[in-house]
């Protein structure tokens, strides 16, 4: 047995409200790794699961941590002994706010010597979301325009490193205080408090080829109208309701049917919506695709053509506020817990 330290997430509180627990857990089991975690990301996912707004999330109490990098430290039967000692990263969901976990080893992807694990870890999902986006979803191509919502913010830093990277060029809306950022990254900034049609047009009055849009809602109109024929729009999120009261998928499932709709209509443009667990029935298909996918990122950082966004480093105790911070809008990248 191990003794272990995690965040529970108790119910809709405020960030100060999350509760540090220890407890045993049990030795790796069959075909599982434990893994002593060494960083784990605050994302969006757990903004919304703190207000009980996630698409599904689990009832009420619950360890959030979305992904993590980690070393392992033990292995169960099955597993070859040789992945102890060795650096990896995984997709969790939930349960990655810990000192250590337990996970099956097949979800385990290798990190590249040399990444540091708070930068390795904001590839994670990020990395997985913005390159399965960028090349399986829309797939861009050299030479195309994009808008990218959010270009500051941990998925969107992300896609505008890659789309350059891709010899894309990029818009990115942000607000005025993050241009700077944006700029640096190899994006032209617009204003999202502006006229964001207004903006966009002036520098791309054909419309885009894709638009990359996390926030939903009304805007999602006119992040449609924005394409250019034979455009790509990619939704996948609905940040714009997430202080919104009632059912948390209703918005969501509103806006698969705006996406239906777009997607019947003979418009020569496409409307999707990205789940980054889409596939998993097929799971040998699905870990294989993140692991190529993640790789392929991690290559990338590797040599150096990624740049890590680490907005902040906290320590595993200070949960609450590297979730206020996260919140607060105002860092590039994303936030990282230390355990």
């Amino acid at each position: 047995m191990t003794t272990i330290t995690e965040i529970v997430l108790p119910g809709r509180v405020e960030p100060r409200g999350l509760v540090l627990n220890r407890r045993e857990l049990p030795p790796a089991g069959a075909g599982q790794a434990l893994v002593a975690v060494e960083a784990t990301g605050v994302s969006f996912a757990e903004q919304q699961m703190r207000r009980g707004k996630y698409f599904d999330q689990p009832p009420f109490p619950f360890v959030p941590g979305y992904d993590l990098v980690g070393t392992v430290v033990e292995t169960g039967e099955g597993v070859d002994e040789a992945l102890r000692g060795r650096r990896v990263a995984a997709m969790t969901k939930i349960g990655g706010w810990s000192s250590h976990v337990v996970l099956d080893a097949a979800d385990l992807v290798p990190v590249p010597d040399g990444l540091d694990p708070a930068e390795a870890e904001t590839f994670v999902v990020n990395g997985i979301t913005a390159w399965q986006m960028l090349h399986r979803t829309a797939k861009v191509r050299a030479g195309q325009t994009i808008l990218v919502h959010g270009a500051n913010g941990g998925v969107g830093s992300t896609l505008v490193q890659l789309a350059r990277a891709a010899g894309v060029r990029v818009l990115g809306t942000a607000s005025a205080r993050n241009f700077e950022a944006v700029c640096a990254l190899g994006a032209l900034p617009v204003d999202y408090r502006g006229d964001v049609p207004g903006q966009v047009r002036a520098v791309a009055p054909g419309g885009v080829d894709a638009v990359f849009d996390h926030v939903g809602g009304p805007g999602i109109v006119d992040s449609f109208r924005l394409l250019a024929p034979g455009g790509t729009l990619v939704a996948y999120g609905t940040a714009s309701t997430k202080v919104h009261e009632g059912n948390s998928r209703l918005p969501v499932l509103k806006l698969f049917a705006r996406l239906l709709w777009w997607r019947l209509l003979p418009n020569r443009r496409r409307a999707h919506f990205y789940n980054i667990w889409a596939g998993k029935r097929n799971l040998a298909r699905f870990r294989a695709r993140l692991a190529e996918d993640l790789g392929a990122v991690f290559a990338l950082a590797a040599r150096g053509e990624l740049r890590a966004q680490v907005a902040a480093r906290f320590p595993l105790a200070e949960a609450g506020k590297a979730l206020e911070l996260a919140e607060s809008h105002t860092v590039t990248g994303k936030v990282v817990l230390v355990p």
